[in-house]
């Protein structure tokens, strides 16, 4: 047998890793139900964060906080689904999903969002910059929610995630604040911007937008947003406070 010599010679360039995008989900499931729908049902995802105080996580004999590795980094998991980010679409190609237990619902579109537990929180943060220092295509603006990836179809991780509290810790995106008050004061003095100019600013930011936009797209487009950014109020009508946000994180990141 012929053998392979990885080691005498190395491409520096051109490559590049496969994971430019981490996607955050809340799996709307307990943890025993998570657990069987991400390893033997349809979906799948590379990491799932258990709640400590989940009874059905108890019974399964833990009991304190831990992090599953359920598929391996290198292989695509099955969990954005038809998604579209920064000009690329089938995300499950270039992403690594992160599924964290948390039973949020959806009657008849009334979202019902409990809280993240503080220890689901600090289990994110480690397994994200642990991720984050290996791959260098994943810049701030590439965490992503489902929500953000899949405008209109998911709600996941919902408006309870501490985004900016991500962002101090070094994950994700979050804007400065003195330029969003620029930009608030620009809009209140001259109103907001027409709404081609909001979509190609949305666009610009990353967020997929299709040739025709209808109403109730443009609606399920600024919730997702606001629910990444200004989750106080994600009711996806936009207002000067949210427009100035997208243009303060367009300022800084693009």
């Amino acid at each position: 047998m012929i053998p392979i010599d990885y080691n005498s010679y190395r491409t520096l360039a051109p490559y590049n890793k496969r994971v430019r995008f981490l996607v955050l989900h809340y799996t709307a499931l307990n943890f025993e139900a998570s657990v069987k729908a991400l390893t033997t049902g349809a979906a799948s995802a590379h990491y799932l964060i258990p709640a400590v105080q989940d009874p059905t996580y108890q019974a399964a004999g833990f009991q304190e906080q831990r992090i599953f590795n359920l598929v391996a980094e290198e292989d695509r998991a099955w969990h954005a689904g038809v998604s579209d980010w920064a000009g690329r679409s089938g995300l499950n190609d270039t992403s690594i999903g992160i599924e964290i237990v948390n039973e949020a619902t959806d009657v008849n579109g009334v979202f019902t969002f409990p809280d993240y537990e503080r220890s689901q929180v600090e289990a994110l943060k480690q397994l994200a910059l642990n991720i984050l220092q290996r791959y260098p295509d994943l810049t701030p603006k590439n965490v992503v929610g489902h929500s953000d990836i899949a405008v209109g179809r998911k709600s996941d991780p919902g408006p309870k995630l501490p985004w900016k509290e991500l962002y101090k810790a070094g994950i994700g995106a979050w804007y400065d604040e003195p330029t969003k008050k620029k930009y608030v004061q620009q809009f209140r003095a001259s109103g907001l911007p027409p709404r081609a100019d909001v979509l190609k600013a949305f666009a610009t930011y990353g967020y997929g937008v299709p040739a025709e936009v209808t109403d109730d797209f443009f609606q399920s487009l600024v919730r997702a947003f606001q629910m990444h950014f200004r989750a106080k109020n994600y009711a996806g009508k936009l207002d000067v406070e949210t427009c100035a946000i997208l243009y303060a994180l367009n300022e800084k990141y693009v």
